[in-house]
């Protein structure tokens, strides 16, 4: 076990830290494939999960979504699908980023997001201050999408850390709910001044 005994506060990005699916991106997409927006949201949902897990490319991923449209999967459709929904995903609330970084001055903070491996490069290229949080686990690279409890379990291992170390936070009930199956405290995400209430009684006292 590691001798840095801190506790640790383990963050979802999207919809915590990060902005959700910016708007208008699954119609811009679907345009794209020349369909409608539901029949694109389904096959882009149905077929998310092993891309997010890191069991299957881009490339593959986007081939099942035009397949599951009737639509040709050539390359440059697939790679503008590809570099659309990477940037329908960018952007991020600067004022939890600012809420986080500071965090690190009480506590051991790391990050556990569904994010195909793909993503995770775009992101960490354009935001370098996750390189300085203690443990980033991306699902496409670690193998294991929330609420899997391998995806927690990896993060226990790789902070050398107990369970009962950690505070997970996400914005999604379910995958609150697979962390503390797990041994992990857990959190609820509505807001940051919510969420700011519930780390200072969590952490121990200065």
């Amino acid at each position: 076990m590691s001798t840095d005994r801190r506790r640790i506060v383990l963050f979802d990005l999207f919809g915590v830290i990060a902005r959700h699916q910016r708007p208008g991106a699954l119609e811009k997409m679907a345009a794209r494939c020349h369909t409608s927006t539901d029949a694109f949201t389904t096959a882009y949902w149905a077929h998310r999960p092993p891309y997010d897990a890191g069991r299957q490319t881009a490339s593959a991923y986007w081939t099942d979504v035009l397949h599951a449209l009737s639509r040709p999967a050539d390359a440059g459709t697939i790679e503008d699908l590809r570099l659309t929904d990477i940037d329908s995903w960018s952007r991020v609330d600067d004022r939890m980023v600012t809420y986080v970084r500071g965090l690190r001055d009480r506590a051991r903070v790391a990050l556990l997001s569904n994010i195909p491996a793909d993503h995770a490069d775009a992101f960490l290229a354009a935001q370098p201050w996750l390189h300085d949080l203690d443990h980033l686990a991306f699902s496409g690279r670690i193998g294991a999408a929330k609420p899997d409890p391998a995806a927690f379990r990896y993060c226990v291992v790789a902070l050398q850390a107990a369970p009962a170390d950690v505070l997970f936070v996400d914005d999604r009930e379910e995958n609150v709910r697979a962390a503390q199956a797990v041994g992990m405290d857990g959190h609820v995400f509505w807001s940051q001044d919510d969420l700011a209430s519930v780390i200072d009684a969590w952490l121990p006292t200065r």
